[in-house]
């Protein structure tokens, strides 16, 4: 049996769509930050590659090994829409925008990825993760957790979409030889 303990990064304060844009996390919640390494166990931490969750995997680390990070954790490629806001984005093509968000999965952004192409992603990091047979505290983002929800549930994509996951929160899924978990999810720090 082993639990995935997912951790959404710090908050950037981005209003636009940010995939793979490498923006920084503010950290300046000391008191969620401590919250949040209290809670979590003993386990090896890993992170995406990018500095908002590099930087909030070294905030809550503590004495806990490291594992190196892990490209398939990113955030999705929102492509040509990275950093732009709804509106622009709308104004320019308003019928993928809105296939993009009522109709996930095959829908990309140009040159981005799909839905699916990150679920598919994020599966391999948390399988490669699960076959250590231990724990592992993952710092992610919004996208990647949230594929591991909609597996872990077994839900549909338009379902996976309702559940929030908030910025420093907790969601915790465990797989043993009868399935998957759902510990809980989008867990306050």
């Amino acid at each position: 049996m082993s639990t995935l303990w997912w951790i959404r990064h710090g908050p950037t304060h981005a209003r636009g769509m940010v995939g793979w844009t490498d923006l920084p996390a503010d950290l300046g919640d000391l008191a969620a930050l401590e919250r949040l390494r209290d809670a979590l166990p003993d386990a090896p931490v890993i992170s995406s590659p990018l500095v908002r969750a590099v930087n909030t995997a070294d905030a809550i680390q503590g004495s806990r090994p490291r594992l190196p990070h892990d490209p398939d954790l990113r955030e999705m490629s929102f492509g040509a829409w990275e950093t732009r806001l709804h509106d622009e984005i709308d104004a320019e093509d308003p019928v993928l925008l809105r296939a993009f968000w009522e109709r996930p999965g095959e829908t990309r952004p140009p040159g981005g990825e799909s839905w699916n192409e990150l679920r598919t992603r994020v599966d391999r990091a948390a399988d490669r993760l699960l076959t250590r047979g231990e724990d592992v505290i993952v710092v992610a983002h919004f996208g990647p957790i949230l594929t591991q929800y909609q597996r872990a549930a077994d839900l549909t994509t338009v379902a996976a979409f309702g559940q929030r996951i908030d910025n420093l929160s907790l969601s915790q899924f465990r797989r043993d030889g009868a399935g998957w978990t759902v510990c809980r999810v989008n867990y306050p720090a």
